[in-house]
């Protein structure tokens, strides 16, 4: 069986959010167990799996992911990888959507002819959250800095702080143990963007890191999915629907964002970096 690791929200190869691809030519799926027990073998943020829908009016493909520890409702760096492995092997065509059934409805990736991919995903609106004492100190803990605003992400889930700053958001050396304790699965940490471009020249308006050590994944380079809520956050802030943010891990990316009312658009390129066969059957 063959399998994949691509390069997502990547400008070169070993940058970006890793993903494992595993591509069947036939559905149903194999059993939870083993599909949980390759993604613990590859060990990234998230392996994909999926396979073609002939029968299905509203989706070409199912679709889902696994951290190394459980299933997740959405990911976008891996849907990214699928659809670049999709139209590197000639299911997608360039300009033309591929849908994917998935636990979070049928969402859509276009695989553009400059290599770009673009996802169509549900927009999680940010809600202001208040922070008890409690809390306060829960993050400050965790953090080891102050939150000076924090927001749920329903449907998504994830808890969204906001720092002073994008210096703060970068020196973050969070205690991993003090985040696993929050309620939530997933902490995002957010920034403006202090100037106009990163080291590597690219231009970006707002700077992220997320943390999610519940689900296996101490700290994600790159997180689509976090970005459903950094947009309407950040759109409503700086006053435009179209933004790039740079998620400031030590692989780091750019996710541009593009805000259609209960829709964002994420897009990024992809790098394929690995392709293999797996020597036992899954």
């Amino acid at each position: 069986m063959r399998i994949r690791t691509v390069d997502a929200f990547a400008v070169r190869p070993y940058t970006g959010n890793p993903a494992a691809v595993v591509l069947f030519d036939s559905g149903p799926f194999p059993e939870d167990g083993r599909l949980q027990t390759l993604a613990a073998e590859m060990n990234l943020a998230e392996t994909a799996f999926a396979h073609p829908l002939p029968d299905d009016p509203e989706a070409d493909w199912a679709l889902r992911w696994f951290t190394p520890v459980n299933e997740v409702d959405l990911c976008g760096h891996a849907t990214v990888a699928t659809a670049h492995v999709l139209s590197e092997d000639g299911h997608a065509k360039p300009g033309e959507p591929v849908r994917f059934r998935t636990r979070s409805g049928v969402l859509s990736a276009t695989a553009r002819p400059c290599g770009d991919i673009a996802l169509d995903f549900p927009t999680s609106e940010p809600t202001p959250v208040e922070v008890p004492a409690a809390l306060a100190a829960a993050l400050t803990a965790a953090l080891g800095t102050e939150a000076t605003a924090a927001y749920d992400t329903a449907p998504m889930d994830f808890l969204l702080v906001e720092l002073a700053d994008e210096a703060a958001v970068r020196g973050l050396t969070p205690d991993l143990t003090a985040v696993a304790a929050l309620d939530w699965p997933a902490l995002i940490v957010t920034a403006r963007a202090a100037g106009a471009s990163s080291a590597d020249g690219g231009a970006y308006d707002f700077v992220s890191r997320v943390f999610a050590p519940r689900q296996g994944i101490p700290e994600d380079p790159v997180t689509g999915s976090a970005h459903t809520a950094l947009a309407p956050l950040w759109s409503a802030r700086l006053g435009s629907d179209r933004l790039t943010g740079l998620q400031a891990s030590a692989r780091s990316g750019y996710v541009r964002t593009e805000l259609r009312g209960e829709r964002t658009l994420l897009t990024g390129s992809a790098v394929t970096v690995l392709d293999a066969e797996l020597r036992t059957e899954l």
